[in-house]
């Protein structure tokens, strides 16, 4: 159970990383701070959710498209947040199709790194509590 909540923590937080620097480098997408975390919320349960899906229906029509997955789920998750309210809005297509991949590429590494700086830290905390 502790794993899946941190499992979570860390998606959440990767999204948020994964929308705000996509918020920094493109001038025609915006995140409002008052909705913030309502549309990171509503990304990151529609990657989850539609990750998966997206990965059955490729491998079984078109293989070769498998390591585009993420970028298409990370896609059609903006697409779904930009739906709720205003929070999150992108004008045109070539700035949608860079801030997919922006916000794909972000998450990632978010998601990698994240772990291993948590670990540091919970390392580091024991060793204080420690001494």
């Amino acid at each position: 159970m502790i794993r899946l909540l941190i499992r979570a923590a860390i998606n959440l937080v990767s999204a948020a990383i994964g929308l705000l620097v996509a918020n920094a480098v493109l001038d025609d997408l915006e995140v409002t701070t008052s909705g913030f975390v309502i549309t990171v919320v509503i990304f990151a349960l529609a990657q989850a959710i539609l990750s998966p899906f997206i990965l059955v229906v490729v491998k079984r029509n078109a293989e070769a498209f498998l390591g585009g997955v993420g970028i298409v789920s990370t896609l059609v998750a903006l697409w779904i947040a930009s739906l709720f309210g205003d929070a999150l809005t992108i004008s045109g297509l070539s700035t949608w199709l860079i801030a997919a991949v922006i916000v794909w590429l972000a998450a990632a590494l978010a998601s990698f790194l994240l772990p291993f700086i948590l670990l540091k830290a919970g390392v580091e905390n024991a060793r204080e509590r420690r001494a």
